[in-house]
């Protein structure tokens, strides 16, 4: 029994451990690039939301993306894109370890935008659920959507979280030669070397 435990232990911390070391380091760019496939295809679907609504003067409750095109219930549930907001912000949390320096800072704006998004969407999701609606609405309605409506308002998020993570990415793949820092990763383009610069 008691040799057991110990073996528990580290098996246990040791995989958790060794994935989001993986994760952060030898499989970082791999898991860079299918985290911002996903993050394309989200960002692509809000774009050909706002271009129905804006462009083809589609009503909003029509104004649906592509997948909305097809499978008009599916994003009409509100567990569809709070789950969506709940895999961003895990992405963007597991993933911060292997930036540094400049692109560390830009990437955990991006996690703080994308944390309070996601609390948006919970609030919706919870009220899909209760139908208990806020701020007086006969839908659910979000923090922000008291100000703006919410196919703009949630153009804005994805806007104002994408923005971030390119700047980090940049910094990340071509950190800046001032930065004094080691890589943990493969992702960077190029590297400044400090001996040559001493």
């Amino acid at each position: 029994m008691a040799s057991s435990a110990p073996a528990i232990h580290h098996i246990t911390g040791g995989s958790i451990g060794g994935l989001s070391e993986s994760l952060n380091t030898r499989w970082h760019r791999a898991a860079l690039q299918s985290f911002m496939a996903i993050v394309l295809f989200h960002w692509a679907e809000h774009i050909i939301q706002a271009y129905q609504f804006f462009v083809l003067h589609w009503s909003r409750s029509m104004s649906m993306g592509l997948l909305g095109m097809y499978y008009p219930w599916l994003m009409k549930t509100e567990a569809l894109h709070y789950g969506f907001a709940l895999v961003m912000v895990i992405g963007l949390w597991v993933l911060r370890r292997g930036f540094s320096g400049a692109s560390h800072t830009w990437w955990m704006i991006a996690f703080w935008i994308q944390f309070w998004h996601h609390f948006e969407h919970f609030i919706l999701f919870y009220q899909a659920n209760t139908h208990h609606y806020w701020f007086g609405g006969s839908v659910p309605t979000s923090v922000g959507q008291i100000w703006i409506p919410r196919i703009e308002l949630h153009l804005l998020y994805n806007a104002l979280v994408f923005i971030p993570m390119v700047v980090a990415m940049y910094y990340h793949m071509y950190p800046p030669a001032a930065e004094d820092v080691t890589p943990m990763c493969t992702c960077a383009r190029h590297r400044a070397p400090i001996a040559a610069a001493a």
